[in-house]
């Protein structure tokens, strides 16, 4: 049999696991009972555990029967602040706190791969580190993975790192997209603090008002996008939060807001980081006031490797044949801390389509919504998916 055959005849174990990591998502980089679900799935396999020091990771290695060079397969597992209204049998048990991006699948893939490729050990040329990681949403848990050694598990710096990401809406179930170069976006946040001196509304000359200054600011930053960089190597800026005041007839001493920003490459990050705070100080000196703004780098742009992006095309085409891929033409302006790994080492960033087939994928609940509903016949797609990457990739010339 091969390893299609071999995942999908794991189905039904990989939708229990699935099932059972879904009832009781967990936020964060402290995940103990996601942890445990992980270990209870690798155990007896032959591999070498390494678990988080500062987050609950795990850090599985596969050592081949015959030396070779090493690859790297990640599946994050955190879940996201949300309350569920998706009505499933299986629907999270914890308040608050839902899968809603579909990482409890990427945990079941990646440990259902580690079953096809531990099967597969007496033939492996090479070594596997499956990384098993919190916090991506947020807290930079891949991060904080390398900092604990996640990337020399095995002894040596891999040759590729491959991560899969699903999608409940957009791709058709079971089309896989990928592209090389940025695949997705870096975001990064503005805190900008405006500092007048409050008065009576009645009398605002003998004030110094913040707001009007602030709301400059937040349109000038629109102007700065889309006259400031080129239109191939885009820049997004969305204020999202405002606040000031109190009352009407209140002018305050403060206004804040704050600003997510999204780019496609280093340079257009640099630029955008110190033009948009220079802009934002000039316009508060034109106004007499000062201002305090504060920067703070998220994640980097996930940028694929050209030949490792290529490499992951012929993989899916091998796997399940060119129908099931379908070329990424634009990059998302999400991001992923996958692109940690990524600045380290080359590799390559997948999307599979998730949406059940009752649904239709441009209109159904898209990734963080409480209603994203994922279809349990990706998680044998994913499981081989992985493993004949590793496989492939140990044994390319």
């Amino acid at each position: 049999m091969g390893l299609y055959d071999d995942a999908l005849a794991l189905a039904p174990e990989l939708s229990e696991l699935r099932h059972w990591l879904h009832r009781e998502p967990e936020i964060g980089l402290d995940l103990p009972r996601t942890q445990a679900k992980v270990l209870a799935a690798l155990e007896g396999l032959p591999v070498e555990i390494t678990l988080g020091r500062a987050l609950s990771s795990v850090t599985a290695v596969l050592r081949g029967a015959h030396p070779g060079r090493t690859v790297l397969l990640r599946g994050d597992m955190d879940a996201l602040p949300v309350t569920e209204r998706t009505g499933l049998p299986y629907a999270s048990e914890v308040d608050g706190a839902m899968h809603a991006c579909g990482h409890d699948l990427h945990t079941t893939m990646l440990a259902g791969a580690a079953r096809l490729l531990c099967a597969r050990r007496g033939d492996l040329t090479g070594n596997v580190i499956f990384m098993f990681q919190p916090g991506e949403e947020g807290c930079a848990g891949a991060k904080h993975m390398i900092e604990e050694g996640v990337l020399d598990a095995a002894g040596e710096r891999p040759a590729a790192a491959y991560a899969l990401h699903v999608m409940s809406a957009e791709l058709p179930l079971g089309v896989i997209t990928s592209r090389p170069g940025p695949v997705l976006a870096a975001a990064d946040k503005l805190e900008v603090t405006v500092h007048g001196r409050g008065g009576h509304a009645a009398t605002p000359h003998h004030a110094a008002d913040p707001i009007p200054a602030a709301c400059e600011m937040v349109t000038a930053l629109q102007t700065f996008a889309t006259r400031r960089f080129d239109v191939f190597d885009p820049v997004v800026i969305t204020v999202g939060s405002f606040h000031a005041g109190t009352a009407d007839n209140i002018i305050p001493d403060d206004a804040r807001f704050l600003t997510t920003i999204r780019s496609f490459s280093a340079e257009a990050r640099a630029r955008v980081r110190d033009g948009s705070a220079r802009l934002i100080r000039e316009i508060a000196e034109a106004h007499g006031l000062t201002v305090t703004t504060d920067y703070l780098d998220g994640y980097p742009v996930t940028m694929a490797d050209q030949s490792e992006a290529a490499f992951a095309q012929h993989a899916v085409a091998a796997l399940f044949g060119r129908e099931r891929f379908d070329p990424q033409k634009f990059p998302m302006t999400g991001s992923e801390d996958f692109s940690f790994v990524l600045e380290r080492v080359p590799g390559a960033f997948m999307f599979v389509g998730a949406c059940p087939p009752d649904r239709v994928p441009a209109t159904a609940p898209f990734n963080h919504s409480a209603e994203a509903v994922f279809d349990d016949a990706v998680l044998s797609d994913g499981t081989a998916l992985y493993a004949e990457l590793a496989l492939r990739r140990l044994t390319a010339s």
